[in-house]
């Protein structure tokens, strides 16, 4: 018995962008006359591959028995030459002639995608991956947010252009329910939200809790935006489906914001709705300690007298929760509302 022939080069098996297959049973028929199997016993072929390295010439990157291997975690899109030699107990083969194979281009995915839109903001990346025609233009990331909706949170005008002229869909919804226009109006992006009514966002979609765009842009705070709104036809009296609150009581309960209750207000807001519980906004606002609104609100007629169902007036919250500044501006009204049988006179001071 005597050292193995020089080998056949190794065949190239499957390749994705981060693997090579290679096999080598034709090594192993070479010197074992035509047989599909390896010589048994102390002289088993053993089989050695070698990788090219431009930096460190030739590496052995497989030694081992079997006739294939796949050569995992390799770059994509690049050239690999691999050389296969064989041994037995009584010496070594030649090495092979060389084989060159390319791993593939990477696949791209919705992953590529929200990167490209949310973390980068690379406009040009992301039309690549949108005109490769492989990755959903809406392809939803983990927390169920599409494309458009990560981009109109953002406000990122020339990305929403792109998504929209892909095919993005504006009525596409989170797992909140919450779609772009939402987002936007919450973000308090007023370019991205006349875009989206442009594209077809409509004002009457509700979240899964029931609240309107005007909720959320009521959450954001940003009044210019509001005006727009209501001017473009969102209602201003919308209630949501939870705790019936209105964006006025939505206001009252969150935010607090005086300049953004005078906009409602302006709007026709009704300063004495009642939510599921009987409580109006200057309820609300008195028991969460919003004192500027609270005055705002009695300025524009909100009824300091009117009671809960389970009869607390805003007077009355304000205590059970020690609302100082709200009780001292309850307590300078007092002289100036009307008495049993007068009219009741608007505050002028904190």
């Amino acid at each position: 018995m005597s050292a193995p022939d020089k080998p056949d080069p190794p065949v190239v098996g499957k390749v994705t962008h981060h693997s090579i297959e290679l096999y080598w049973d034709n090594a192993s028929q070479q010197q074992t006359g035509g047989s599909r199997s390896s010589i048994k016993g102390d002289n088993r072929l053993r089989y050695m591959v070698e990788e090219s390295d431009k930096v460190h010439g030739w590496g052995n990157v497989y030694t081992g028995f079997a006739t294939n291997h796949v050569f995992d975690g390799l770059d994509t899109s690049t050239q690999y030459k691999y050389r296969l030699k064989v041994s037995n107990d009584h010496g070594n083969s030649e090495f092979s002639r060389i084989v060159t194979v390319s791993t593939t281009k990477e696949p791209m995915t919705g992953e590529h995608l929200h990167k490209a839109v949310g973390l980068l903001e690379d406009l040009q990346r992301a039309a690549s991956i949108l005109e490769d025609d492989h990755v959903w233009v809406d392809v939803p990331d983990k927390m169920g947010a599409s494309p458009l909706m990560v981009a109109s949170q953002k406000g990122n005008n020339d990305m929403i252009d792109l998504l929209v002229r892909h095919g993005a869909d504006v009525h596409a919804c989170n797992s909140a329910g919450k779609d772009s226009l939402m987002l936007a109006c919450f973000a308090g992006h007023l370019e991205v939200v006349k875009k989206l009514r442009s594209c077809g966002a409509s004002w009457e979609k509700r979240d899964r809790g029931g609240s309107t765009a005007l909720h959320w842009a009521v959450d954001g705070g940003n009044t210019e935006l509001i005006k727009w709104m209501i001017q473009d036809g969102a209602k201003v009296d919308e209630r949501d489906t939870g705790s019936k609150w209105t964006p006025l009581m939505r206001c009252a309960a969150v935010v607090g914001k005086a300049d953004v209750a005078k906009v409602l207000l302006n709007a026709g807001a009704d300063c004495d709705a009642k939510d599921k519980d009987g409580k109006t906004p200057l309820m609300v606002a008195s028991l969460n300690g919003h004192h500027h609104l609270v005055r705002v609100l009695v300025e524009r007629g909100a009824d300091p007298n009117v009671k809960n169902e389970f009869g607390m007036s805003a007077k009355e919250m304000a205590v059970s929760f020690d609302r100082r500044k709200v009780l001292k501006y309850f307590d300078q009204l007092v002289p100036k509302t009307r008495s049993a049988h007068g009219p009741r006179t608007r505050p002028d001071a904190l």
